[in-house]
């Protein structure tokens, strides 16, 4: 089936092919999220937030990028929303700790990617934590190109940034990515 046909049939409302789409961009769409938000069930959230966005927006769907670059600017769109109300959560729980008790137990949890092998694990949580505390256009760029493996012209259409703004976040990402892993190298 064409990409022109599945949007298409996904306009009609045709359950087979939505469910055809979760099938095939589910995974992609869960370890882009993951990346971001580092934590596994937020990342089930915003993947299943992502696909019901798209069954209720392929209508207004203008056909100006690819059908999955679509998804996944929705899919990063929903995984930085999800990061902004964890911050306010976190000042909020600063402010009344007795209000929101499972906030300090989830914001000292190391994150451990189920994709990496148990003898990386201790190295790859390091380099995530270091990723999470990037800014956010930053952290974005670098997961989506070096983390997910995208090619700059996905990741510019995804940012809806040009390639020259998406290279200077991915520089800056990795001077601050040094910087902040300087410590644990110079121990090694």
């Amino acid at each position: 089936m064409s990409e022109q046909e599945l949007i298409q049939q996904l306009r009609q409302g045709n359950e087979p092919a939505f469910r055809w789409l979760v099938q095939t961009y589910r995974n992609r769409v869960f370890h882009t999220v993951l990346n971001i938000l580092q934590d596994s069930k937020e990342a089930e959230d915003a993947a299943q937030e992502t696909f019901i966005q798209v069954f209720e927006s392929i209508g207004t769907f203008k056909e100006e990028s690819s059908l999955s670059t679509w998804i996944y600017r929705i899919a990063t769109r929903k995984a930085l929303d999800k990061i902004r109300r964890r911050k306010t959560r976190q000042k909020l729980h600063k402010i009344l700790p007795w209000w929101m008790p499972e906030e300090k137990k989830s914001a000292e949890e190391t994150f451990h990617h189920p994709g990496i092998a148990a003898e990386n694990k201790e190295k790859a949580a390091i380099l995530f934590k270091a990723i999470q505390s990037l800014p956010e256009k930053q952290k974005l760029a670098f997961t989506l190109i070096k983390v997910q493996g995208m090619n700059y012209e996905e990741a510019c259409e995804v940012m809806q940034q040009n390639v020259k703004a998406v290279e200077s976040l991915i520089t800056r990402a990795k001077v601050n990515l040094q910087k902040l892993l300087e410590d644990y190298y110079s121990a090694q």
